[in-house]
């Protein structure tokens, strides 16, 4: 395979294809470790900016039982990082960490400073039709976004089984630091949207073009994943915590 994810083209062969990568999994605990597995195991050397980091091309992840509360998540993810990410989806403002950048409860509920709350417009628009396909929302804000671009820019809700699924791109995840906290808020933001168009809430799906761990996560990172999977971990063991402030990146 060529850098890039690319089959290589030869005589008589198709016409080169990115390659994508799939996990199914129950729950969001379970996604976060699956990923950063793959990415540990196939993830070819990449970089973020100036950082090296070691990524997947084209993950797609879909989740069973999305549960805010989840309890993987709950006994080896950070709590300043947990807090940190809960903030940025539920209090509208400024993020100092990102320059200063909208949050995502901002373009959310008040996009690019218009007041529409899209995910009000969400719920009722599956409220008023449980079978619409177009109940789409950006947080993307093309006017004022030039340095920082959200990581999460299309969350799709739709109830093909009567469930309120969550379809969701991010252009890139980092499963290092703050993926899983992106999973929990994702997944409270569902349950938000099901209770508003009065439905429950089924599987959550996302999109990722880059999923990938920065450098000095990666034995980090290792150890975590092996020891859950030996089930030798005791929670902060992988000392994978750090200060938002000071350690935050853009993707």
């Amino acid at each position: 395979m060529e850098p890039g994810g690319l089959e290589p083209a030869g005589p008589g062969s198709p016409a080169r294809a990115p390659i994508t990568h799939a996990i199914r999994v129950a729950t969001l605990g379970e996604a976060w470790l699956a990923a950063a597995g793959l990415v540990l195991r196939e993830g070819r050397p990449a970089r973020w900016g100036t950082e090296a980091t070691q990524e997947v091309a084209l993950l797609t992840i879909a989740v069973g039982e999305p549960d805010p509360d989840d309890e993987l998540i709950g006994r080896l993810g950070d709590p300043a990082w947990l807090a940190w990410m809960r903030a940025n989806f539920r209090t509208p403002g400024a993020v100092a960490e990102l320059g200063g950048a909208d949050s995502y409860a901002r373009r959310l509920r008040d996009h690019a400073g218009t007041g529409r709350d899209q995910v009000a417009w969400l719920a009722a628009r599956l409220a008023a039709d449980p079978g619409a396909r177009d109940a789409t929302i950006t947080t993307f804000q093309p006017a004022t976004d030039t340095t920082y671009i959200p990581c999460i820019s299309l969350i799709d809700a739709w109830a093909p089984d009567g469930r309120v699924q969550l379809v969701v791109y991010a252009h890139s995840l980092d499963l290092g630091k703050k993926a899983y906290a992106n999973f929990v808020e994702l997944a409270a933001l569902q349950r938000e949207i099901a209770a508003g168009a009065g439905l429950p809430p089924g599987g959550l799906v996302i999109h990722v073009k880059t999923a990938h761990i920065y450098e000095p996560e990666l034995d980090a990172m290792a150890r975590l994943v092996e020891q859950t999977a030996a089930g030798a971990l005791s929670p902060r063991d992988a000392d994978i915590d750090g200060d938002p402030a000071t350690r935050t990146r853009v993707g």
